[in-house]
């Protein structure tokens, strides 16, 4: 199989992509979320996507929810990733050596409470973490470390030599994957996601969440976008839990009665923490 993700060799959008399809498979990179749907939609040898959609501490990725529904793409999963980061070298440095750390703003940011205990050593922003991994080996950096995940390290021969710096521990971004084509249900899904557009009328949306909760489904994720030919009408993503896919399936047609717009973009088997 070959995986679109977004990001460089090495990145956390391939440890998920490896978690999720499998070792084996082969990655499509891409620099931007846009280029990964495109390419999903298009490119008949890409079979599928990865690609992050909300994090435990930064919230959702908001522009990826609606470039999801706009792309008539399918989500046949999900993958909870712990994000770890490691300080990693060529092989034979030492903390002592290092006077440049490159990672990615935000990893950068993460790590910070370690990073400030060497004040002489220069932070370095940069385009990705797993990139300044890369960098490092290709340009042969010795007096330079990147923050980046294990798969990286791994991938380009480096030493990890202070493993997990960042600050939060319980730091982790949830993925979801993507297909042009439906899969078929399996009978133990228990978790879709889907979006409806309520009228603008006093109550509407509150009708629809007390069908939903009367329905014993647990409302995980609700979040809303501006509808744009529509000034302050929203439509929204949710994310419905539930325990017996017939009675979900029963339950979505009451709760489709009670709405404008009604799609389902999936419905899966809730995903696994890694």
């Amino acid at each position: 199989m070959k995986i679109a993700i977004q990001g460089f060799e090495g990145c956390f959008h391939q440890v998920a992509a490896q978690s999720y399809f499998g070792k084996h498979i082969e990655t499509e990179n891409c620099a931007s979320f846009a280029e990964l749907v495109k390419k999903v939609k298009a490119q008949p040898d890409v079979d599928a996507g990865i690609m992050a959609i909300e994090n435990s501490i930064a919230g959702s990725i908001l522009p990826n929810y609606s470039l999801i529904k706009n792309s008539g793409l399918h989500v046949i999963g999900e993958i909870y990733l712990q994000i770890n980061q490691h300080l990693m070298v060529l092989p034979g440095q030492t903390m002592d050596d290092i006077r440049e750390v490159h990672s990615h703003p935000m990893a950068l940011l993460q790590c910070m409470d370690f990073l400030e205990k060497y004040p002489h050593i220069k932070l370095v922003e940069t385009e990705d973490t797993a990139l300044s991994a890369k960098h490092v080996r290709h340009k042969k950096l010795k007096s330079t470390a990147a923050i980046a995940g294990s798969l990286a390290a791994e991938i380009f021969e480096l030493d990890i030599i202070a493993p997990n710096i960042h600050t939060n521990k319980n730091n982790y971004t949830r993925f979801l994957a993507v297909s042009k084509k439906p899969v078929e249900t399996a009978p133990d899904a228990n978790k879709a996601s889907v979006y409806f557009q309520t009228s603008h009328e006093r109550g509407s949306l509150a009708n629809v969440l007390s069908r939903i909760a009367e329905a014993g489904i647990n409302l995980s994720k609700l979040q809303s976008f501006p509808i744009p030919a529509k000034v302050w009408n929203y439509y929204f993503h949710a994310d419905m839990e539930f325990d017996n896919l017939v009675d979900f399936q029963q339950a979505l047609k009451e709760i489709e009665q009670h709405t404008e717009h009604l799609k389902v973009l999936g419905i899966y088997k809730k995903g696994k923490t890694l």
